[in-house]
């Protein structure tokens, strides 16, 4: 059994939002630094709870916590904007809102990944990852 899927940003969105459809509090990943920077945006904005790395053979996990027990996600909605056959660049102008400012896009940029928000205020714009909200 392969632990690598081809796109890994699709494959964490997927993996959150097949949990949060069912209910389940949290998930095991196999681990990237990419994922793990993903996943600590999404934690430092409130939508995930927490996450940390387990290591083990053949490869360290991603333990991502969605919600705490007996408390309903922050997630409505996760989605892949950018993907590996269409790549989505957007300059710090033409970051928009998502919806109507109740969400959030994650943006990643010369210096690393970061909220729409963030890159607009910094003046950065780059590749648009995901929308959440």
């Amino acid at each position: 059994m392969s632990l690598q899927s081809t796109d890994q940003i699709a494959d964490l969105i997927t993996r959150i939002r097949n949990a949060v459809m069912i209910g389940k509090t949290e998930i095991l990943v196999p681990t990237s630094k990419l994922k793990v920077a993903l996943t600590e945006v999404l934690v430092k904005n409130g939508y995930l709870a927490a996450y940390d790395i387990v290591e083990g053979e053949p490869r360290a996990m991603l333990h991502v916590v969605i919600n705490e027990p007996g408390t309903i996600a922050k997630i409505n909605e996760i989605k892949r904007v950018s993907k590996p056959g269409r790549r989505v660049y957007a300059g710090a102008d033409e970051l928009k809102a998502v919806k109507s400012g109740r969400g959030m896009v994650v943006v990643s940029t010369s210096k690393g990944l970061m909220t729409g928000r963030e890159a607009k205020k910094n003046g950065l714009g780059g590749e648009v990852m995901m929308q959440v909200w």
